[in-house]
């Protein structure tokens, strides 16, 4: 099957992650695989067997235009066999395409929204008017579908839930990498890290992570005798200046660090102690899926589709709550939980191969669906 994934951008992120983990999948299953990006920028490693067409379009009617063109160009040389976009400007743009195959016939198409808050009121009105010109939406948890109803962006029955899944290669314990990366982070044998990774934007909401911590760090004797915490954030972004001053103001400043933009995340994974989810908001935060296959304990905060990943094997408390969160990373770095569940329990729900056969015969449905009567 010849397969477009269509991507608002390319840059660091949990859903440019998945584009660029699906696409790696479908072609390990013998598909020919393009991603299109509607931005220039790539941070993410694409294999040379992607096929990957970067697109500059900007936030105007001419550049859209003009994008437009280009793009129907390209399909039209390329002939997609199926269309599945990811985040709202590539879905709005995707279903402007009306793409058709050589005989004048829909191509499918699947949008998939990845955010509980896919935007205002005129978002949601674009996705409603457009929303015929797709075959299927779908969302990444069962909180963000109910929210995209009950906003009247979409109708319940032409949308469903569709997990994200992670690389289970890439992210699994390893004691090695464990050693390897504590020494470079000069970590000694005490040393109890605390681990979140994400970018430093408002809904993450690290600075509530950063103030938990200092709390923690003042009680660290009644933590576990002996253990020393440590905080580590991967991850870059506009907030970072405000969260190195809270740092700073707080006196954390050999305690706690930004480590910036990662490539390395499995590696952090396996040195650290706790992993800590701080977000206030979410659609599937799937990095949490990560560190529980890397058999990390995992404190979050109960944003939407925590529960389904972590079911009851973390420490779940309310967003924004700090004292909260303080006591369950005492409580998470006191007696850390067995965590051999939690990986089978990623396994069995979100390893990356089983959910590219969930997205492939999902694609053939949508393929059956439309060789009927057009609906368009």
């Amino acid at each position: 099957m010849r397969i477009l994934l269509l991507t608002t951008g390319l840059r660091l992120g949990g859903a440019e992650r998945q584009v660029a983990d699906l696409a790696t999948a479908f072609v390990a299953r013998g598909h020919d695989v393009a991603i299109m990006s509607l931005t220039p920028e790539q941070d993410i490693a694409i294999p040379d067997t992607v096929q990957v067409v970067r697109l500059d379009m900007a936030k105007n009617p001419v550049s859209l235009a003009r994008t437009l063109r280009q793009a129907r160009r390209w399909l039209s040389a390329w002939q997609p066999a199926v269309i599945h976009a990811h985040m709202f400007h590539a879905n709005i743009f995707a279903r402007m395409l009306g793409a058709r195959d050589s005989a004048g016939h829909r191509v499918p198409l699947i949008c998939t929204a990845h955010s509980l808050r896919e935007g205002g009121f005129a978002r949601m009105l674009a996705y409603r008017l457009t929303d015929r010109a797709c075959t299927l939406t779908t969302h990444v948890s069962a909180e963000g579908r109910q929210a995209m109803i009950d906003r009247r962006a979409v109708p319940a029955h032409r949308i469903r839930v569709m997990p994200n899944g992670i690389d289970l290669h890439r992210f699994h314990p390893d004691a090695e990498r464990r050693r390897i990366m504590r020494e470079r982070l000069a970590c000694g044998p005490d040393t109890r890290l605390v681990l979140n990774v994400g970018r430093l934007v408002p809904e993450k909401a690290q600075h509530h992570l950063i103030a938990a911590f200092a709390a923690l760090e003042k009680m660290k004797q009644e933590v576990s005798a002996g253990m020393m915490p440590h905080l580590l954030v991967a991850g870059d972004g506009p907030l970072r200046a405000a969260l190195q001053a809270q740092i700073d103001a707080l006196g954390l400043g050999s305690k706690a660090t930004l480590l910036g933009a990662r490539p390395d995340v499995p590696d952090l994974m396996n040195a650290a102690d706790l992993f800590v989810l701080s977000s206030s908001l979410e659609g599937l935060p799937l990095v949490v899926a990560e560190a529980m296959a890397c058999g990390l304990p995992v404190v979050a905060t109960n944003v939407p589709g925590i529960r389904a990943l972590v079911g009851e094997s973390a420490g779940i408390v309310p967003a924004g709550n700090v004292d909260k969160l303080t006591a369950a990373m005492r409580r998470a770095l006191a007696v850390p939980p067995d965590t051999q569940d939690s990986r089978a329990h990623i396994e069995a729900h979100f390893g990356l191969e089983q959910v590219a056969a969930q997205w492939l015969a999902l694609y053939g449905e949508c393929t059956r669906a439309v060789a009927g009567p057009d609906h368009a």
